[in-house]
């Protein structure tokens, strides 16, 4: 979850503008919450547009219209029936909420990889982090890779695969030196998949193909 700044707010023809102090990965599709501004604007919005000029309304075509004249950073469209107000300073800030907890796979995916027969409490927590860092790490490679992913859905098994194994790889680094996971008492170690195919499996460290 990031948090964020709201500084400026407007409401033209039934879409709301909102402005960040911060600048933000937010896209176009996301879900974000705006708190502390008043009661009409509160809530969870879905992220319409991420204008970089003054918003002028709506046209005829539904299209929206913008003042190329007039650039204005960190901005986040989105639609909300209410009465039209003029773009104004906020003060104090508003508040802005981006959750971004990304749910591609979960601890059965990982254990089933790894061919754990059973666990202990222990070894069921680590997973539980090791999962929920590889989610995490997928996703936002992705979108700095420029892919607009669903949070909820893996975006094809391949992506499932790669943050799978990486989810592994981090649950076998524990106890480890330098991110060996073997121990010479232990024996020979199985080969869990390198961190350049996992890369590959997630589509990142490469430009995006459509």
């Amino acid at each position: 979850m990031a948090t964020f700044s709201i500084t400026h707010l407007q409401v033209t023809d039934d879409h709301m503008v909102i402005q960040t102090l911060e600048g933000t990965e937010i896209g176009t599709g996301q879900s974000v919450t705006v708190n502390s501004v008043g009661a009409i604007y509160n809530g969870s919005y879905t992220v319409l547009d991420v204008p970089i000029y003054r918003f002028m309304g709506v046209d005829d075509d539904g299209d929206f219209i913008f003042d190329a004249d007039e650039l204005l950073a960190n901005q986040l469209l989105m639609y909300l029936a209410t009465d039209d107000v003029a773009r104004y300073a906020l003060q104090p800030f508003g508040g802005l909420v981006w959750n971004q907890t990304c749910t591609w796979i979960n601890n059965q995916k990982v254990i089933d990889w790894l061919g754990v027969a059973s666990a202990t409490s222990n070894d069921t927590a680590f997973i539980t982090n090791c999962v929920a860092a590889a989610n995490a790490y997928a996703y936002r490679r992705r979108r700095e890779a420029g892919y607009f992913d669903s949070l909820n859905t893996a975006p094809g098994g391949d992506v499932e695969l790669g943050t799978t194994m990486f989810a592994a790889a981090l649950y076998r680094e524990r106890g480890s030196v330098d991110s060996f996971a073997s121990f010479e008492q232990m024996g020979t170690p199985v080969p869990f998949g390198s961190h350049g195919q996992i890369n590959r499996l997630l589509g990142i460290n490469r430009s995006q193909v459509a």
